[in-house]
């Protein structure tokens, strides 16, 4: 199977997963601005979440474009990627039911922590097919970013039983950190 099409496939799954996301949206309950501030909260964990998946997609497609082979292990890590981030959309909704609760606000972070694992699979996954000298191999090295962004997100989620806004802090820090592609690998695709 060529890697294109397991490009389409993630492309198309992905786009699924944010139309889903703003179809949770709840649509504000009168036409003035203090009908539309009372949603300003959810709208925030949309964004937020939009920008996750976004920059998911965005160094899954540089990484993709880094690899010149695929397998079978390589379709199976992605596609428990895809599990993960398929559930982005019902966190977001359990946090909208429940006005950023501690649990919804930890699971939101479980669901980031295990994505993350999931994309170091798949990365680790693509270095296996194409070889330890292969450009990607190369380009991630030892991955210092991706582990430091899992150790911020598994400190959110107890953190969340604190103060959920702590962890929403944290889990905005580390998109802010993704947030511009990883150059590391957009440079050699």
């Amino acid at each position: 199977m060529g890697k294109q099409r397991l490009e389409a496939f993630t492309d198309g799954v992905l786009a699924i997963v944010i139309t889903i996301m703003v179809l949770e949206i709840q649509v504000p309950g009168g036409a003035s601005l203090a009908a539309l501030r009372s949603g300003l909260p959810v709208l925030f964990a949309y964004a937020l979440s939009f920008v996750n998946v976004g920059i998911f997609w965005n160094n899954h497609h540089h990484m993709l474009h880094a690899t010149e082979r695929i397998n079978g292990r390589v379709l199976w890590a992605n596609l428990v990627l895809l599990f993960w981030m398929s559930l982005i959309p019902f966190v977001i909704r359990w946090i909208d039911q429940t006005n950023f609760a501690p649990t919804p606000t930890a699971s939101y972070g479980v669901v980031l922590v295990m994505a993350g694992i999931a994309y170091l699979l798949l990365e680790k996954s693509l270095i296996a097919a194409n070889g330890p000298h292969s450009k990607l191999a190369q380009a991630v090295g030892e991955d210092l970013k991706a582990r430091v962004s899992l150790t911020i997100y598994i400190a959110a989620i107890p953190l969340a039983y604190v103060r959920p806004s702590i962890s929403l802090a944290l889990y905005v820090v580390v998109a802010a950190v993704w947030f511009i592609p990883d150059r590391r690998i957009e440079s050699i695709s």
